[in-house]
């Protein structure tokens, strides 16, 4: 089966977050998004066919999940990933989001210190403020083009106290795809700690071509048990208006303690149509990620490419996994105003800013480049016009 992922799809008027709100956050309704992170590719025939099917009932009431959902996620982990896990352990969460406010409520303090690995993706910032808790910080590394952990700095932060860290795995915005001997390295402060893990592996189906995601629960049952894996289809399959995901957790201590605060919320209520289409992408949708990834992948190419010839200022840091792209554009010499401006003004096109990842971001830009081939040609055709002319 061939997938054209080159067809531009209008989705404006779709109340898109992406497309339609270009006018109310950036001043100009025509300005090209290439920001927030879902997809401008159709999602896998199977999952368009089972919800037609599923709107055609008519009747739209309370749904179950049933084991054949359940078993489609244990199928797709072995399969994709080599990690053997239970149904059981499963517990469906609204989105990754829901399931890291939650386990921070849960599994840290009032008042406590809580990791995270900067620049990182926004919303462990909130996760961890809005539950009344402590940001504290382990920057990550640029050494030789790649994305690498502070071990000694998070040690520091361990030993002064510090008991549960939000790991991004794979690293959004950076693409790094956390090699064995990271994770083992990791893992081990963690026990030696006490510390417990809330491993956001949303990104975990988009590692590129020569890059193989570890699960970080799948490295041993000792690290599995102060684990919660914090997984979703969405990003996978571009479903993210659909609202669902789900954590796996082994430990049944933990794994009672994060469900009956998912009950007391009343969020574990199945949902009409997202089991559906989660199972019918995990059963029938491996020939359709396959080819997304290497449609993906060449326009990584591209873009990395085309700044080396028309924009040199800037260094794109290569991704390993995911459809974003990070590239540091601290040789143009602009603040952040400096930045919007370029893009929102100048260029016409909405990347997202580096510092809503962290002050370790300002002066960066990530691109989505999950997109037709012919947007992402545009969309740097008009930055780099802009940038040399400013």
């Amino acid at each position: 089966m061939t997938f054209d992922f080159d067809r531009r799809i209008d989705r404006r008027n779709t109340r898109s977050y992406k497309w339609d709100q270009n006018g109310k956050l950036y001043g100009d309704p025509d300005v090209l998004p290439l920001w927030v992170a879902d997809m401008d590719f159709p999602s896998p025939p199977a999952v368009r066919e089972v919800l037609e099917k599923r709107a055609a009932l008519g009747i739209y009431g309370y749904a179950i999940r049933t084991d054949s959902y359940l078993e489609s996620i244990v199928q797709w982990f072995q399969r994709r990933h080599g990690w053997t896990i239970e149904p059981q352990w499963i517990t469906d969460t609204p989105s990754v989001v829901t399931s890291l406010s939650i386990a921070v409520e849960q599994f840290s303090e009032p008042g406590s210190d809580v990791v995270l690995q900067s620049p990182v993706y926004y919303p462990f910032y909130d996760v961890i403020r809005s539950n009344g808790r402590n940001v504290v910080k382990n920057p990550l590394l640029l050494r030789d083009g790649k994305l690498q952990m502070d071990y000694e700095q998070l040690e520091s932060l361990f030993r002064n106290g510090a008991k549960l860290l939000l790991l991004c795995s794979p690293h959004n915005p950076g693409g790094r795809v956390w090699d064995r001997a990271d994770l083992l390295r990791l893992g081990e402060l963690c026990l030696t700690y006490g510390v417990t893990v809330v491993s956001d592996e949303i990104h975990c189906d988009l590692a590129l071509p020569g890059h193989k995601h570890i699960p970080f629960a799948s490295l041993s049952p000792e690290l599995a048990d102060i684990t919660i894996s914090c997984l979703a289809a969405t990003k996978t399959f571009n479903l993210p208006g659909l609202h669902t995901s789900y954590t796996v957790i082994s430990n049944p201590a933990l794994k009672r303690k994060f469900e009956n605060r998912i009950k007391a919320l009343s969020l574990h209520m199945a949902q009409h149509f997202a089991q559906d289409a989660v199972e019918a992408a995990y059963r029938e949708g491996d020939a359709w990620l396959d080819a997304m990834l290497a449609y993906v992948s060449g326009n990584i190419d591209y873009a990395i490419d085309y700044l080396a010839e028309h924009l040199p200022e800037v260094k794109p840091v290569r991704p390993e996994g995911t459809y974003l792209l990070w590239i540091d554009c601290r040789g143009l010499g602009l603040d952040v105003p400096g930045l919007k401006d370029l893009m929102y003004r100048k260029a016409k096109v909405v990347f997202n800013e580096g510092s809503t990842f962290g002050d370790e971001g300002e002066g960066w830009l990530r691109i989505n480049l999950a997109c037709p081939r012919s947007i992402v040609e545009e969309a740097l055709e008009s930055f780099c016009r802009a940038a040399a002319s400013r």
